[in-house]
């Protein structure tokens, strides 16, 4: 790595790439705790510039005279930029700007969770080539500091599982749906009315930001690169209001799951719906809050929780980075760069091991509990418990299944929807969390 030359008390250089809800507040905090930086970093920080798409857009910071600049490029490979702060999302032109800085000398700090999961290794072996420091606390449920500790703090164990609720959008949603009886368009209004979801909200509602999430954990985690096109993702947008009650019907409550396994010395990562007892630490995760679950050899269950996103939550993690790779950029140092060691293989979906709820309307007539037993039982799939509801042309049947393999399960409900006397699978639904 080659040795900074840097006067005694000269200042750290950043420039911030992007000037929305995340860099204003970027921006706004490196002014305000301009002299506690300074003291926890060991030397001056100064914002030398701030590149933006507009000059003229509307801010919600103003930004001293001189540092707004459309030329994006320029600013990263300037040769006296010490740290790049990328907060302007998406693939590109974001990965091409993080490698020109890299390969200008610069360290970088991010929030992008998309390209992090996409094309991740690529930025780690240019971090490694450049000798500099690629860190990314913020691309991960906001504020919440899970990164570090699943890179540091847990470092000398195995960890075997994260559990987590890693987007604010599809909680607040699922929260409003238990409380007040709504259905999933009625929710998805008021999420969006209050400025939980956006106009569009596929990225959320259908999953894919979590499970961007959900890679980026399961990489740290078990020491594997795993990119989004691993995880298997489904999202919520066919969660009904019925789901919901039969959920809390079995004092349980419907999450949006991102579940990082390890599974005989193999990973898998997937987001979906599921229902998990009333009693787990994140059924009582509320409104848009984040918190994720970690189950380690060592140090047991481990919880951490609080605002997954916003423009200040997000900045604090930003922040944080910042400090330890300025740290890291005085001492002549660098911190650990991607830890693929375990290259373990992702499981297929089929082979991930859970249960399932069963939501079935039957004929009311003798047999029919047989032969759905039956059923589950032709394709090697034990029930924990069964329940029949109403009566006559109102009959259902509720199965909620032991563990087996999502393949199995998957089959078992094909099988079902063929029956005669089967007159439709209303709801399937995974189920999380040890059986009460």
């Amino acid at each position: 790595m080659e040795s900074d030359k840097r006067a005694p008390g000269a200042a750290l250089r950043v420039a911030v790439l992007g000037c929305g809800s995340v860099g204003s507040q970027v921006v706004r905090l490196l002014d305000e705790q301009a002299d506690d930086l300074a003291a926890r970093v060991g030397a001056p920080v100064e914002l030398v510039g701030v590149a933006v798409r507009r000059l003229d857009a509307p801010r919600d910071v103003v930004v001293p005279d001189g540092l707004l600049t459309t030329d994006a490029t320029g600013l990263v490979t300037r040769d006296d930029v010490d740290l790049v702060v990328e907060v302007i999302g998406g693939i590109e032109p974001a990965r091409s700007l993080i490698l020109a800085a890299l390969e200008s000398g610069a360290s970088v700090v991010t929030a992008n969770k998309a390209l992090l999961a996409e094309d991740g290794p690529t930025l780690f072996e240019a971090a490694e080539k450049a000798g500099r420091d690629l860190y990314y606390e913020a691309a991960v449920a906001g504020a919440i500091p899970i990164l570090r500790p699943l890179r540091e703090s847990l470092a000398g164990d195995k960890v075997t599982r994260v559990l987590g609720i890693v987007n604010g959008t599809t909680n607040f949603i699922l929260d409003r749906m238990d409380s007040s009886g709504a259905g999933f368009e009625e929710a998805l209004e008021e999420a969006q009315e209050l400025g939980y979801a956006e106009a569009d909200p596929t990225a959320d509602v259908e999953g894919f930001d979590a499970a961007a999430k959900a890679a980026i954990l399961a990489s740290l985690a078990f020491h594997s690169r795993v990119t989004a096109s691993d995880v298997h993702r489904e999202g919520i947008s066919d969660v009904t209001a019925a789901d919901v009650q039969s959920a809390r019907d079995m004092s349980s409550v419907v999450k949006l799951l991102a579940i990082c396994e390890l599974r005989d010395d193999a990973v898998s990562v997937r987001v979906h719906p599921a229902m998990i007892p009333r009693s787990h630490p994140l059924a009582s995760v509320r409104e848009a809050y984040n918190a994720v679950f970690v189950e380690s050899e060592a140090a047991g269950q481990l919880m951490f929780y609080g605002p997954g996103a916003g423009g200040s939550p997000t900045a604090s993690a930003v922040l944080g980075d910042l400090v330890t790779v300025a740290r890291n950029r005085l001492a002549g140092t660098r911190g650990a760069g991607e830890s693929a060691y375990a290259d373990r293989a992702v499981l297929p979906m089929g082979e991930t091991v859970t249960r399932y709820h069963v939501a079935i309307d039957v004929d009311d007539r003798a047999g029919v509990l047989a032969a759905v037993a039956t059923a589950f039982a032709e394709h090697g799939v034990s029930i924990q418990t069964v329940r029949q509801e109403g009566r006559g042309a109102d009959a259902q049947l509720v199965v909620v299944s032991h563990e087996s393999t999502d393949a199995a399960l998957s089959a078992t409900v094909g099988h079902l929807r063929g029956m005669d006397i089967v007159r439709e699978v209303t709801s399937v639904m995974r189920v999380e969390g040890a059986p009460e």
